[in-house]
């Protein structure tokens, strides 16, 4: 046994061990080797048991038709269900986690700081729930979204953005129940004032990293009407931040004169949900062409302006009676129900270019026309607009039912087939934390391609 502490080379070692294990093991290895012999034995025949057993089970013909039912629920099938659940749960924790690390990836580890203002800036007007429903709420929906969200950092520091949440769609007129925006420039003055005052984030970029939320009809210049809009302008503190509007067109228009990222107006996700489920199951589609909104019989209204530039009132006038137009001007809360059931859905410019009827049509299945000259529609790196929905000119507004015609002759399936591509319904509504793919998640998306403005990554490199 001295010779074991002994240092010698490997194959000294063994054959030591060899001379030892002949010298006094012989009768150890006998019984040993038997006891070993007996479990390699069992081992083995439970393996093949087991293997022949679930073999057996992924036979589709030998498996015996069954019914579960409430009332005769056994204790193996609670049992599966059970497992079921579980494995459900853990796929979710794992694609969960899948997401912080992708979104982590994709968004070239953005930081986002939310300033935590005092409640009249925001939570306040959420004792209204219109505030948090209406189609200006997606002021509402990413501040929520963000709280939550992997971005969010709690360290100023190191925050590449800083959100202001000041809600301003949100103070409804008594009068006609429209968003009120006389006290938006003074209240995002008073909360700029703010932060500049107790924290040097501001002062030192001159906001150029901060990132305000501008969701109603021309955006940043803060009107409803687009000849007010224009002669108030952008405010002038505002002129360097990052403004998250809906007012977006593809041509120079002084109320996008600042640097933006274009977001649909906000749908409420459960209501698209609920309607999706509530559709005729066939998929049958009764409606041609459908449009229900304000169209006004006289376009100059009360307030001494053309409403729509004129188009509703032409679509009104000209296909009020035709028989494969469904057109109503009064309002409906279930309207979607109505969208689920159309082929076409008439998208044109109210006020503004923009309508939530864009949204509603997409995520519905419902082929968008967008009547709304020069529009620019948001996030057209995730949501393929040529393929998925028809734009027609507003001088040809008085042509539409046959340019419709047109297209359910030549190339309306393929459209159909493009449209209900999930992707496009996903990247247009804001859920209540950020998921793969949602509208905020393309907000953030965007803001990575902004990282140039971040004053921390100037810093440092």
């Amino acid at each position: 046994m001295v010779e074991l502490q002994r240092t010698t080379k490997s194959r000294g070692f063994y054959v030591r061990m060899k001379l030892l294990h002949n010298r006094h093991g012989r009768q150890e290895k006998s019984s040993c080797y038997r006891y070993f012999r007996w479990v390699v034995w069992v081992s083995l025949s439970l393996y093949f048991f087991s293997y022949y057993l679930i073999s057996s089970s992924s036979k589709p013909t030998l498996l015996p038709k069954t019914t579960v039912s409430v009332s005769k629920t056994s204790f193996v099938s609670r049992a599966l269900f059970e497992s079921n659940t579980t494995l459900s749960q853990q796929l979710s924790r794992t694609k969960q986690i899948h997401l912080s690390e992708l979104s982590r990836g994709s968004f070239d580890n953005l930081k986002v700081y939310i300033y935590d203002l005092p409640l009249r800036y925001n939570a306040d007007w959420l004792a209204n729930e219109r505030c948090s429903n209406h189609l200006f709420a997606a002021e509402v929906a990413i501040h929520k979204a963000l709280m939550d969200s992997d971005v969010r950092t709690l360290n100023p520091w190191e925050a590449d953005f800083f959100f202001v949440p000041v809600y301003v769609s949100c103070n409804f007129s008594t009068v006609n129940g429209f968003p009120s925006l006389g006290h938006a420039r003074p209240l995002l003055a008073s909360a700029v004032q703010l932060i500049s005052l107790e924290m040097p984030f501001w002062n030192r970029s001159g906001g150029s990293d901060h990132v305000f939320v501008a969701s109603h009809d021309y955006g940043a210049c803060f009107h409803a009407m687009e000849e007010v809009a224009i002669a108030d302008g952008i405010p002038p503190f505002l002129k360097k931040s990052i403004i998250l509007q809906t007012f977006g067109v593809s041509f120079r228009h002084p109320c996008q004169d600042v640097e933006n990222v274009l977001i649909p107006p906000y749908v409420s996700p459960e209501s698209i949900r609920s309607t999706l489920e509530t559709a005729p199951e066939n998929g049958k589609r009764d409606i041609w062409a459908f449009f229900r909104g304000k169209m006004e019989v006289h376009p100059k209204n009360i307030s001494g302006r053309f409403y729509s530039k004129r188009v509703r009132t032409v679509i009104w006038e000209k296909y009020n009676r035709h028989r494969k137009f469904y057109l109503k001007r009064h309002r409906f809360v279930g309207y979607q129900s109505e969208i689920v059931r159309s082929v076409f859905c008439l998208c044109p410019l109210g006020w503004a270019p923009w309508s939530p009827r864009l949204v509603e049509s997409v995520a519905l299945g419902c082929v968008p026309i967008i009547i709304a000259d020069g529009i620019r529609l948001p996030f057209s790196d995730a949501v393929r607009w040529p393929e998925i929905s028809l734009t027609v000119a507003q001088r040809d507004v008085g042509s539409l039912d046959k340019i419709l015609d047109h297209v359910a002759s030549t190339n309306l399936s393929t459209i159909q087939r493009n449209l209900w591509d999930p992707a496009n319904r996903r990247a247009l509504l804001f859920n209540d934390q950020v998921q793969e793919g949602d509208a905020t998640w393309q907000v953030l998306q965007e803001l990575s391609k902004k990282l140039q403005r971040s004053y921390r990554r100037r810093a440092t490199s």
